[in-house]
């Protein structure tokens, strides 16, 4: 399978923003052609491009360095809503092209968007995990990005309700519930895998089959 460059992936997206695939249905319809309109479409895609430039420019950056720069990037570019308010249903897990494309999300769609983008970086997915947490102050389920330096480390977290990337000793305002990755899925108090639920799987082989149709992730390599 072939390997989508940088400019292949942005022309895949930008074809797939005219059609507006990547929009919700209901957005779509009851956009009117207007200069706010067009506006958002040019700041869309603005995104998106800083988005491709950014994963093709630190690719060969230090892991550390790497974490910082997405952190800092989708925090910036991503503003905070509801999956009702993006996307008109309860519970939704965007594309990382979905996410940047809207400018909107909620913590799963940081997160994922994260996630996705050091993988495209070139971080190991092991190294990574998509964190559910209950966050004390807001006293409400909430999802981070872990990266797990080495398996005997404490892992750093990436949050959008906080900037900083900590260790998981210094984010006592989170607690951990269970965490996953394309490897499986781990449970708080043990660092051993569990038997994914058939509807998980099925969930996150959706979301992953999505990124890689829309440019957000890359393929394989075939070997």
């Amino acid at each position: 399978m072939l390997r989508h460059t940088p400019l292949a992936a942005h022309r895949l997206l930008r074809c797939l923003l005219a059609s507006c695939w990547l929009f919700s249905p209901v957005l779509v319809a009851d956009a009117p052609a207007t200069q706010r309109s067009a506006l958002s479409a040019a700041l869309s895609d603005t995104r998106l491009a800083s988005w491709l430039n950014l994963l093709d420019h630190s690719a060969q950056d230090d892991e550390r360095v790497q974490l910082e720069r997405v952190n800092h990037f989708i925090n910036r570019s991503v503003s905070f809503v509801s999956d009702q308010q993006a996307w008109g249903v309860e519970d939704y897990w965007a594309t990382p092209a979905q996410t940047l494309s809207l400018g909107k999300g909620d913590c799963e769609d940081f997160a994922i968007a994260k996630y996705f983008s050091l993988v495209r970086m070139g971080v190991p997915s092991e190294k990574l995990r998509l964190t559910f947490v209950k966050a004390l102050k807001q006293n409400q389920a909430h999802m981070v990005l872990a990266y797990y330096p080495s398996a005997s480390e404490q892992p750093l977290i990436l949050d959008n309700l906080d900037p900083r990337i900590l260790p998981a000793s210094e984010r006592g305002d989170l607690l951990p519930v269970y965490s996953f990755n394309n490897h499986g899925v781990f449970l708080a108090k043990t660092p051993q895998r569990v038997s994914q639920p058939p509807e998980f799987l099925a969930r996150w082989n959706e979301l992953s089959e999505r990124a890689l149709a829309d440019g957000s992730a890359a393929p394989s390599p075939q070997g």
